[in-house]
């Protein structure tokens, strides 16, 4: 059984205010046309296809083209779940309709999962697709009350899946979390505030090979058999030293898994470059790539005059620029906090203690920690 796992592809993302649409549509022709020479039986698409939970039209356009060219045109399954930046609902519209077509979305998780059986020489292949699970989507759907928890609800989850899987069939989970062992970049949201939003890896004991999405960079928590695709891009200049790729996966007749990572290649790179004002523009001569997106870290001590406007005349996609040499001695003297490395709930108690004098409560962290989970799932059109 062979299929190509990608995941994390943020159609409608923006970068310092650059459009990628673009961009996305460059590189998802890529994966069409590997789908096309591969001939995998499935393509998996492990969450966060959207960027938000109200998608650009420019966006959901291109999703429709995309899975057209591969279901109509090239004829492949298709399974696609739902990531913690997707609506549940806006991104299942109309599947019970396109499932006879090789559509298969699954948005929020339900109380029994159903499998996407497909068939190899060996036998069947059950494709079990696991949507971002929030605890509260999961205590409403199971019924629930005492589910606290990312790997509380995962397992819940997958007690009732374990209970109707035949013996001795090969499975494969499609699931979007986060995984102990993993590395993160500051382009992904967390899944959780003020709470436990990891998962062990043995909670997916049971399954042949793991697609997950929701890191951006490709990764392999369970060398092979547990396995992030990473994001379809760069998405953060923190991202510039990854090297993207959507996977091809093997699995064979005794479950085992082979994984090729195949290279995706960017029209324009995000990348990073520093220097002296005069070095930067002098380089730009030589540079093949002078339309990428670029961070510019300037190491000029003195006074610096439109860096940015001369920049663009060398570099047109100069996105963003840093002066550390300066700015670090300002920190110096105003003890400033970068805020950009802090989640909602430490901007919050540092925003408390500023404003009160005090540090925040138990209590107080607590309600809104409730608060903000609760704001966070109807952005997601949770039910209640």
């Amino acid at each position: 059984m062979r299929f190509l796992h990608t995941a994390d592809w943020h159609l409608g993302r923006s970068l310092y205010g650059a459009n990628l649409i673009d961009e996305q549509e460059y590189l998802l022709d890529q994966i069409v046309r590997l789908a096309k020479e591969t001939e995998p039986d499935a393509v998996i698409v492990a969450g966060d296809v959207y960027d938000r939970a109200v998608p650009p039209r420019e966006a959901v356009r291109l999703l429709d083209d995309v899975l057209s060219r591969l279901i109509l045109g090239l004829g492949r399954t298709v399974i696609l779940i739902a990531g913690n930046h997707d609506s549940p609902y806006r991104l299942t519209f109309g599947s019970r309709m396109l499932i006879d077509r090789g559509l298969h979305i699954l948005g929020q998780p339900v109380s029994s999962t159903a499998p996407v059986i497909l068939r190899d020489k060996h036998g069947p292949v059950h494709f079990y697709p696991l949507p971002y699970a929030e605890p509260a989507m999961v205590r409403h759907c199971l019924s629930r009350d005492d589910i606290e928890g990312h790997q509380q609800a995962m397992q819940c989850l997958l007690e009732g899946l374990w209970a109707r899987h035949p013996q001795g069939v090969r499975a494969v989970a499609v699931a979007h979390c986060f995984v102990t062992g993993s590395t993160e970049t500051e382009s992904e949201r967390p899944l959780s505030i003020g709470g436990a939003g990891a998962l062990a890896p043995s909670v997916f004991d049971e399954f042949d090979y793991v697609a997950l999405g929701h890191l951006h960079r490709p990764q392999a928590p369970e060398a092979n058999r547990i396995r992030y695709s990473g994001s379809l891009m760069r998405y953060s200049f923190s991202e510039a030293d990854h090297d993207k790729a959507i996977l091809v996966v093997t699995v064979d007749a005794e479950g085992g898994s082979q994984v090729e990572e195949v290279p995706l290649t960017p029209r324009r790179q995000v990348r990073c470059i520093e220097g002296r004002l005069a070095e930067v523009l002098n380089g730009a001569a030589d540079d093949p790539r002078r339309d990428d997106y670029l961070m510019v870290t300037l190491r000029d001590r003195g006074p610096v005059f439109d860096a940015m406007g001369r920049l663009r005349e060398v570099y047109p996609n100069v996105l963003h620029t840093e002066r550390p040499l300066v700015t670090s001695r300002a920190e110096a003297k105003t003890d400033r906090i970068d805020h950009r490395k802090m989640d909602d709930l430490d901007l919050f108690s540092a925003f408390f203690e500023q404003v009160t004098g005090e540090e925040l409560a138990p209590t107080e962290r607590d309600a809104f920690v409730g608060i903000a989970n609760a704001v966070r799932l109807g952005e997601r059109e949770a039910r209640p």
